[in-house]
């Protein structure tokens, strides 16, 4: 174990669709899976590294997924100013061999999901929910991944559909586009009860 620790990270930046988010990914498997941390409190929680991404008082929030880290920064920052400094901050941070994200993170996640799930699927609808559900997850999600961000069923309500964007979806200008002209056509076509998806803030 101790020859990966002390392996150089290598790191580079990818843009993403939304200006105020940059994808930063590196050679390793950071965490298997997706963990988003829009506030400080679940960062304190499970991630010291997101907590210590998010003390910099030029970072939003920070999403994790596999081997790469989608950073969303405040406003009044510009990524010329910050994005070597975080590139650094980062590298610096898991050559030290320093904690990702703590165990029993995705226990936590998929009972917090489940939870959210369980009123969703519940009724006449639950079956179509499910189905969107499965649409969004196999068609919706891989794409939106490769731009660093994630999309999350949360509900199907009288033929209106309610997802969250995450990672550099959030609040991206450009996602209200994807979701309105490709996600919003998909689900028509495949599911004729669909009449509109709704970006949800979260």
């Amino acid at each position: 174990m101790e020859n990966t620790v002390k392996s150089p990270v290598m790191l580079y930046t990818e843009q993403t669709p939304n200006p105020e988010a940059l994808k930063y990914v590196t050679n390793r498997l950071l965490y298997r899976g997706i963990a988003d941390f829009k506030d400080k409190e679940l960062a304190a929680q499970w991630s010291p590294l997101a907590s210590a991404l998010m003390e910099l008082p030029y970072v939003k929030s920070v999403y994790f997924n596999n081997n790469y880290i989608t950073i969303t920064k405040e406003m009044n920052y510009e990524w010329a100013d910050i994005m070597l400094r975080l590139k650094e901050f980062i590298k610096d941070y898991l050559e030290k061999g320093g904690e990702v994200i703590k165990e029993g993170f995705s226990e936590y996640w998929e009972k917090y999901l489940a939870e959210q799930n369980a009123a969703q699927f519940a009724g006449e609808e639950g079956e179509i929910a499910r189905r969107i559900k499965e649409l969004i997850d196999t068609y919706v999600k891989p794409a939106v991944e490769m731009d660093g961000g994630s999309i999350e069923f949360k509900a199907y309500e009288k033929g209106r559909v309610y997802v969250t964007m995450q990672g550099s979806c959030s609040g991206c200008p450009s996602s209200t586009i994807t979701l309105k002209a490709g996600i919003e056509g998909m689900l028509k076509r495949m599911v004729p009860e669909v009449t509109e998806v709704i970006q949800e803030m979260e």
